[in-house]
């Protein structure tokens, strides 16, 4: 049986199952009712230019050349021909050392392709000629010797699947040293400081009060969530029981990101020997356990992927608990991997999973979500949600990790 419903505070469709710890949001959404930005594309080993202009030899009504720079990887520039190319004017005279080039379909796809430069738009060197790996839809970089111009041109000319050139992202690569480093700018932040829930995509609750912005107990700013659960608290009428925030987050294969985050379980927070999640990425998959879930079962809070736990610790009610997760998206389990902070200590070196099921995006959640069994009221808090490419994105000013073995030995019980 399938139920469907609209979100407070968003509004697309909820397809639901009962077969235990899930849910899902459908990919099916009307045109127009939800438009939500991928996380900007990561780059390595690339310092972009600001582009000017963009222009192509051809492309489709739909996937116009402007789509590979709006920082999305579900959008693409897109033309069928041999010879296909996109021009990216930097508006003047710099040095260019390379491209990072985010392909469509670039797991399933080699594309051939060379890169040109040119001072005046008319005349082009060609400085770089290969092909894509094939692995991936994250970005590559393809570098040459800097080149003083004004214009880099992306030329393909076929893939192993047939004539069409299709590229989801491309940034121009500055070829000038400098010692200036990129300032810390996380992806997105959930840290409720807007006063409101807005910089969540929606939320799934049976009332207001069960998602509440409080100003206290807090860990920063101004505002925490207070979470409140009941027994009966059902709002999209699936297994268990829940209130919770959602972010479209999801995070492209091959992705890589950090979040930060803390949460405090409240004195009398109930931890009966049964599940309950606190923070998950969940697959738009319709039924199942998510691919990374943070639990609480039986007086221990633990990190679970792929259905197998990974990291445990006992329960610590009453205080603030800091998290930093690093996650590698894939899923595959020798690419993907998890890595976890508690408390400014390393407690679980990266770990290889599965972090994705295959063809399935994830998103966030955050709250608490529980087998309906418990009849005690659940109530936590969150507070500082963040996510960012490195570390740096998300850690507050003068915040600094712990990662020695010793540290590590010592957290895990080894």
């Amino acid at each position: 049986m399938k139920n469907t419903l609209l979100l407070v505070g968003t509004s697309f469709l909820i397809g639901t199952m009962a077969c235990g710890p899930q849910d899902a949001i459908s990919t099916d959404e009307e045109p127009g009712l939800l438009q939500v930005s991928e996380p900007a594309l990561t780059v390595q080993s690339c310092t972009p230019l600001s582009v000017s202009s963009v222009t192509a030899s051809g492309s489709e009504a739909i996937n116009p050349p402007a789509n590979s720079v709006d920082d999305r990887l579900d959008t693409r520039w897109s033309n069928l021909g041999k010879g296909s190319w996109i021009n990216y004017d930097v508006g003047s005279g710099r040095s260019i050392s390379g491209a990072a080039i985010a392909w469509h379909l670039g797991n399933t796809r080699i594309n051939t392709f060379t890169l040109s430069v040119s001072s005046d738009g008319q005349a082009y060197t060609q400085v770089y000629s290969g092909t894509s790996s094939g692995t991936t839809t994250a970005a590559e970089t393809y570098a040459f010797s800097p080149r003083a111009a004004r214009h880099l041109r992306v030329t393909v000319n076929g893939s192993n699947v047939g004539d069409w050139a299709s590229i989801a992202e491309v940034r121009v690569c500055n070829g000038a040293t400098t010692t200036t480093p990129a300032p810390s700018t996380p992806v997105w932040s959930g840290n409720f400081e807007t006063g409101s829930l807005s910089q969540w995509s929606g939320q799934q609750r049976v009332s207001a009060d069960r998602l509440q912005l409080v100003s206290s107990p807090l860990r920063e700013g101004r505002y925490a969530l207070k979470v409140t659960v009941k027994q009966g608290d059902n709002p999209i009428s699936a297994s268990g029981n829940r209130n919770e925030l959602f972010r479209l987050t999801h995070e492209p294969v091959g992705s890589e990101y950090y979040y930060r985050w803390s949460t405090m379980f409240a004195p009398d927070f109930p931890s009966p020997k049964t599940w309950q999640l606190f923070a998950q990425w969940h697959h738009e998959g319709s039924s199942g356990s998510p691919p990374v879930e943070f639990v609480v079962n039986n007086g221990v809070m633990s990190l679970n992927c792929s259905g197998t736990q990974v990291w445990s610790t006992p329960l610590v009610r009453g205080a603030w608990q800091d998290f930093v997760f690093h996650a590698k998206w894939s899923p595959n389990a020798s690419v993907g991997f998890v890595e976890l902070y508690l408390n400014g200590q390393l407690v679980l070196p990266k770990r290889s999973c599965a972090t994705q099921f295959s063809g399935m995006l994830n998103y966030l959640k955050v709250g608490l979500y529980r087998n309906s069994t418990i009849a005690p009221v659940g109530v936590l808090y969150h507070d500082g949600w963040t996510m960012g490419r490195t570390l740096s994105d998300v850690l507050p000013q003068g915040v600094t990790l712990n990662a020695s073995a010793a540290e590590v030995a010592t957290a895990s019980g080894e």
